[in-house]
């Protein structure tokens, strides 16, 4: 597969697990950028084990974790404050970008797992990609959504 291809397919799903770590559209982009750099660098040493996806994430995650880690202690989950238009328009809008605030909330083994699954990555591919059993991710994901859904069940009831 040409870089370019795999440019195509993956950069938008890269970018929503970028996101899903730092809640920041600009460093979302600089880190999904700095992670297809990897990958150009490192595409011929592909050997083929796992699937391109699998290992694109891989390196994905490493590269977002390693940029939290330096950004741990100035973190920011704020949301942005320059929405100019209507509500009804950025309705949707709103609710996504706090959902990315809530996963960017989570701890990292719990946003790395559910940006996966939110990319509609298989669960054993997943399991694969964190080093944990299937039926592990399966129980962790369980969790996970029932936090996710009680925050924007909150973001719902306050009217936001």
């Amino acid at each position: 597969m040409k870089f370019e291809e795999i440019y195509q397919n993956y950069w938008q799903k890269v970018f929503r697990l970028a996101m899903g770590y730092v809640n920041d559209e600009d460093l979302a982009q600089d880190l999904t950028q700095d992670v297809f750099i990897i990958v150009y660098q490192k595409l011929s040493t592909f050997n083929q084990q796992s699937s391109i996806g699998t290992w694109i994430f891989r390196i994905a995650s490493n590269t977002c974790l390693r940029s939290v880690e330096k950004k741990q202690k100035h973190q920011t989950t704020a949301l942005p404050q320059d929405l100019s238009a209507s509500e009804n328009q950025f309705e949707v809008n709103d609710q996504i970008k706090f959902l990315y605030q809530c996963i960017s909330s989570l701890n990292e083994i719990d946003r790395l797992i559910i940006s996966l699954e939110l990319e509609e990555v298989p669960q054993s591919e997943i399991a694969e990609i964190v080093g944990l059993s299937n039926g592990n991710v399966r129980t962790k994901l369980h969790r996970i959504k029932e936090k996710l859904n009680k925050k924007m069940s909150r973001y719902e009831y306050s009217g936001s």
